[in-house]
């Protein structure tokens, strides 16, 4: 059975460039009636994370650069003039209906990294619990080759795993998953629901068709495999037309890849599965608070073992010494020496800075 985008407790939409910026610039008609739909997912309740292409395509307009590949420097330069004006247009469309944005800027260095990957997850976390729409994009203007995703499907699927999103929307140039190339087999068949990436799947797999993308269907694939491995149901459809949610919605053609279970479960099965760098002790107290969900706080702990970073996992023990939980700690090691046995608001005062109240948040623990 197909996932229906309107009952999405978190969603994330992709926007190709080739939706979003023509010859004549940005098309501005399209981003209005694509605010529309982001605005009634949110009066639904729902939160939206737009992951955005365009900058480049925007910037290299404005500077003059001619068609076709740029040299490092001249994407980089003509992201930094684009990047600017695309998160005007989006605020620009989506105030009017009571909805504020934030423009957030990553590379794959920013989810690869445990450290920054706790950043980019806290950040998110937080613009979503005060009810803004963030705008994300790869940041073009630092990312050289080795720290780059290299297409914004990708991203999208790393950052609808790193929020926990229960649906990824890729609106594209083509209306789903075809067992061939369509534009060059007119016998090619769309599926309606992919249940399981197989290899014989991923050999239908073509090569991009719009000149402004850079992602064809293997890339979608790839994006796909991330989604669906997080918990994350993703949908690939022509975005084109007005409003294409609430055309997704009414049945639109799409292709569905389904979920390989609930993305909060996937993430405590990702954590379970990390080596611990150290162990942090507790007492009774901070015992009977994991047992009940709640997170792991500095006063709870009695004692800090090994050499840890921020980000890395940590085994919790209770006094029986017997470990109880795994977790993702938010300080170093010689932090949380520091703090350990003290109250959330002594931090500050210890450290010389602010920091979390949680030593562990329970999003990013694993009891039992």
């Amino acid at each position: 059975m197909k996932p229906d985008v309107r009952a999405a407790s978190r969603l994330v939409i992709k926007i190709g460039s080739a939706l979003l910026v023509g010859e004549g610039g940005l098309k501005t008609d399209w981003l209005v009636a694509l605010a529309e739909d982001v605005a009634a997912a949110r009066a639904r309740g729902a939160d939206v994370v737009l992951v955005s292409s365009g900058s480049i395509a925007l910037g290299r307009r404005v500077l003059g650069l001619p068609a076709g590949p740029l040299a490092l420097e001249q994407s980089q330069a003509a992201a930094a003039v684009g990047q600017i004006r695309l998160a005007r247009a989006y605020e620009e469309v989506l105030a009017p209906h009571g909805v504020t944005t934030a423009q957030v800027l990553v590379t794959l260095e920013d989810t690869d990294d445990r450290r920054r990957y706790l950043n980019s997850r806290a950040t998110m976390e937080t613009l979503l619990s005060l009810g803004v729409v963030p705008i994300v994009n790869e940041n073009d203007t630092v990312a050289t080759d080795e720290i780059r995703f290299g297409d914004n499907d990708r991203l999208a699927a790393q950052i609808a795993v790193t929020v926990g999103a229960d649906q990824l929307i890729l609106l594209s140039d083509v209306d789903g998953f075809y067992t061939a190339n369509p534009k060059e087999d007119p016998g090619a068949e769309r599926f309606e629901i992919v249940e399981h990436i197989s290899p014989e799947i991923e050999a239908m797999a073509g090569d991009p068709i719009s000149g402004l993308s850079k992602g064809g269907m293997k890339t979608k694939l790839l994006a796909a495999k991330t989604a669906v491995a997080g918990g994350c149901a993703m949908a690939i459809m022509e975005g084109s037309v007005a409003r294409p949610l609430s055309a997704l919605a009414e049945g639109a053609n799409s292709t569905w890849f389904l979920p390989e279970g609930d993305p909060q479960v996937a993430r405590k099965r990702w954590i379970a599965a990390m080596k611990p760098r150290g162990e942090i002790f507790v007492d009774a107290g901070a015992v009977e608070a994991l047992m009940s969900g709640k997170s792991l706080l500095p006063a709870g702990v009695t004692k800090v073992v090994g050499t840890f970073g921020r980000g890395e996992p940590v085994a919790v023990a209770g006094p029986d010494r017997a470990i109880l939980a795994k977790g993702l700690v938010r300080y170093t090691a010689e932090e949380a020496h520091k703090i350990a046995g003290h109250r959330s608001r002594e931090i500050e005062e210890i450290l010389g800075y602010p920091g979390r109240a949680a030593l562990i948040h329970r999003d990013d623990m694993v009891v039992g």
